[in-house]
């Protein structure tokens, strides 16, 4: 990223889709250079001879999916930004493992591209770092909302999908517990029961009384199984 703006690769094996991409990229005064591709292994072609910020990529394509190059992507030593444009909600936790920056769903409007430029920006300027205070977006009432992972107080497990509460309410997103415990481990989250997952930063009181133990969350008062009262201790320096 030079000079502040952004070179970036749409890959999209439909043309109006592609088109229109391309049209919302070009438009974005911190977009310099947009290029595009109509499949994976062209795209890959592409990313061997020039230096892109920025992936925005369909999944749902003849041949290589979308999925598969951004396996290979994240080989890369200095690996672009990863946004998936699809019209499919269910590689939401995938995208999620692979650390894309954002996940926009078709059809596209042109406030959730820039959302997502912004998101590359700021993931670029802080050097793609999984530590950075990630935003997560949830769906409320038809309103697209957006979370930052510091505001999340604790999380927990509702079959497939978790439940992330913060001080002014709680969302649920469609990503396994486990992989929000892996994903967010080293921002200070810690599982402190096979349901729950805590962020260090809003505990306020660790209560222990005859073998039993918790944690206070402002008015929240969460169990600690005997299980991983050890690593809790060990997280908080006990």
């Amino acid at each position: 990223m030079q000079d502040g703006l952004l070179r970036v690769l749409v890959v999209d094996d439909e043309a109006p889709a592609r088109d229109e991409m391309i049209y919302l990229l070009g438009a974005d005064d911190r977009v310099d250079v947009v290029r595009a591709s109509a499949t994976a292994e062209h795209a890959l072609s592409l990313l061997a001879d020039e230096s892109f910020d920025a992936v925005f990529c369909d999944i749902r394509m003849p041949g290589m999916d979308g999925m598969e190059l951004a396996r290979v992507l994240s080989r890369f030593a200095d690996a672009p930004q990863l946004v998936f444009v699809t019209a499919y909600d269910e590689h939401a936790v995938d995208a999620f493992e692979l650390q894309a920056a954002d996940y926009v769903m078709k059809p596209v409007r042109a406030e959730r591209v820039a959302e997502a430029v912004r998101r590359v920006v700021r993931a670029r300027a802080d050097g793609g770092s999984a530590a950075e205070d990630e935003t997560i977006t949830v769906e409320l009432a038809g309103v697209t909302r957006f979370v930052r992972r510091s505001q999340v107080r604790f999380v927990e497990a509702h079959g497939d999908y978790a439940r992330l509460h913060t001080a002014g309410g709680h969302h649920l997103v469609r990503t396994p517990l486990t992989v929000l415990e892996e994903r967010w481990n080293e921002a200070g989250f810690v599982r402190i029961h096979r349901s729950t997952l805590v962020n260090l930063a809003h505990v306020d009181e660790v209560h222990t009384t005859d073998g039993h133990m918790t944690v206070l969350l402002g008015t929240d008062e969460l169990p600690v199984s005997r299980r991983h009262m050890r690593d809790l201790r060990d997280r908080l320096g006990q």
